[in-house]
């Protein structure tokens, strides 16, 4: 048997659990209704102009981040107050906004999900199934990257593929690089004259979205602890890392166990553990058990961040996504609501099928409902057939950090565990998972922000929808289109590009330069500021 990465007394509790009914209680969620934007707890975050909130409660909410904040800089340089039945209000602009987000980037720390490997990713059959046709316009494509990431971690996989054909830089380097600039975004904007927050400000330059952290698995940590020596010298980071100070290579990391593949539903019960693996007899499959179990292998981190780092807000965000970066909008919006976690929901495409969507659930709360774990794919196809359009989660929640630490235990312990039969490469099995995103339904106030998709969540999944984003074949004659919006590939794709070509321009400091992407000097970097 392949035993290389199980926790096997981890596997052996979930499998007794399941097997003695402990998971009975776990049930799809269901579907209330499909709810829609409404100012309030759903806020459309792409096109705010401007937010209004009681000014004494904003205060109120600023000074749990800062007990030193200066009030009287809130009201005179930063945002509108006037009077609504008798009440002082706030009002502040997109702009300012965006001007109070980035003052508050010392007190956030950002954090990714970098565990798994890339074998669902190039999955012959999981891409396949995305769109057949799309199959065939890749295939060659396909074949060749395929067997390069093959077996690595799935974040340091190139993020993109050139216009000429080559591979870009993995997503954590990236990611890396957009850290950077916003630190160095920080240290040359703000200074103590237009901060409204006291304190020292170069120790609060150092701090600026710092530490990073992570959650890896016992079958990537090391792939990916190898590749961060090499960042240190990366032509990516390199000279952002002199000219900021800051060691972004330095990321405090959890190591999530795997656990054994579980024998698929349709073999009946008891349940056992799959052991057929690739048609081999005897074989065990290491999966990992979700992104939900964050909340045990990062909670030491969590920690420290609130104790001991000064640190007041996480963001959490799948190491697969090119959009998620740090949102000086939404880190504001977080801030002023005094909301326990914001969490990103983009209208759903076609390429949107592995993932969660917003609901309301069957006691009345907002939720996200995991399509196949929670929530049925027919479930969803029948309320896209009925004309609703479905809010799809970005997977990128911003979480308030006193929350999390005084609510670890809660949350580990009633975070469902789910089971999801699979038909891959690796045979039919089960696997079992807790979905990080279903902490919506546990959160008494959560603010859902309905971003842009092809600004935010360029996620790639699959291999097929990485070649979209890079704007692959777009033009050959056999690339899937229709006249729906909602089925359209090529519409899609091309929307997808458009975002990818923008996010590397303006967020990840890069330029087209014959036919690769190459990265702009921290001298183009800091004018870009001005």
């Amino acid at each position: 048997m392949n035993r290389k990465h199980i926790d096997l007394n981890l596997t052996n509790e979930i499998l007794h659990n399941y097997n003695n009914g402990l998971y009975d209680n776990v049930v799809p969620v269901k579907v209330d209704e499909i709810p829609k934007i409404d100012g309030d707890n759903i806020i459309d975050r792409e096109n705010i102009t401007s937010w209004s909130g009681s000014y004494s409660e904003v205060c109120d909410n600023l000074k749990k981040i800062n007990k030193n904040l200066n009030i009287a800089r809130l009201g005179s340089a930063l945002g509108q107050i006037s009077q609504s039945d008798g009440k002082e209000v706030i009002t502040l602009s997109a702009y300012e906004l965006k001007m109070l987000g980035v003052q508050l980037y010392p007190y956030v720390s950002y954090g990714i999900l970098n565990g798994g490997s890339a074998s669902s990713y190039v999955d012959s059959r999981k891409n396949t199934a995305l769109n057949p046709d799309l199959m065939k316009v890749y295939d060659i494509l396909f074949k060749k990257t395929s067997k390069k990431a093959a077996g690595q971690a799935k974040g340091i996989t190139a993020a993109f593929t050139n216009p000429d054909g080559s591979g870009g830089p993995g997503f954590l380097e990236l990611k890396m690089r957009a850290l950077l600039i916003e630190n160095l975004r920080y240290q040359t904007t703000i200074t103590k004259e237009n901060e409204i927050f006291t304190g020292d400000s170069t120790e609060k330059k150092a701090a600026s979205l710092y530490p990073m952290f992570q959650m890896t698995s016992v079958y990537t940590d090391e792939q990916i602890k190898a590749e961060l020596e090499e960042y240190k010298n990366s032509p990516l980071l390199k000279d952002l890392i002199k000219a900021s100070g800051v060691d972004i290579t330095g990321v405090l990391t959890g190591v999530q166990p795997m656990l054994a593949a579980f024998s698929h539903s349709g073999v009946g019960k008891p349940k056992q553990i799959f052991t057929n693996a690739y048609g081999r007899d005897g074989e065990m499959l290491p999966i990992p058990g979700g992104h939900g179990q964050n909340f045990i292998i990062l909670s030491e981190i969590y920690r420290y961040l609130y104790n001991e780092a000064g640190k007041k807000f996480i963001y959490l965000s799948n190491v697969d996504n090119l959009g998620n970066l740090p949102d000086p909008v939404s880190i504001a919006l977080t801030a002023l609501s005094g909301v326990e976690a914001s969490f990103e929901f983009a209208f759903k495409t076609p390429v949107d099928i592995k993932g969660g969507i917003l609901i309301r659930d069957q006691n009345g709360n907002l939720n996200c409902a995991d399509i196949g774990p929670a929530v049925s794919r027919e479930e969803v196809d029948r309320q896209e057939a009925s004309g609703k359009k479905i809010l799809y989660n970005c997977a990128t929640g911003l979480f308030n950090l006193q929350y999390i630490t005084e609510n670890l235990d809660h949350i580990v312990k009633n975070l469902p565990m789910r089971f999801s039969d699979q038909e891959k490469d690796a045979g039919a099995y089960s696997q079992a998972e807790q979905v990080t995103w279903e902490i919506i339904g546990m959160i008494d106030r959560p603010l859902i922000l309905g971003v842009n998709k092809y600004q935010r969540y360029l996620a790639a999944k699959l291999l097929l929808e990485s070649f979209m984003t890079s704007g692959l074949l777009l033009d050959e004659p056999d690339f899937p289109s229709h006249e729906d919006p909602a089925k359209d590939f090529r519409g899609t794709a091309r929307n997808l590009y458009a975002g990818l070509k923008e996010n590397l321009n303006e967020i990840y400091g890069m330029r087209l330069e014959g036919g690769r992407w190459s990265p702009v000097s921290v001298g183009g970097i800091i004018e870009g500021f001005k």
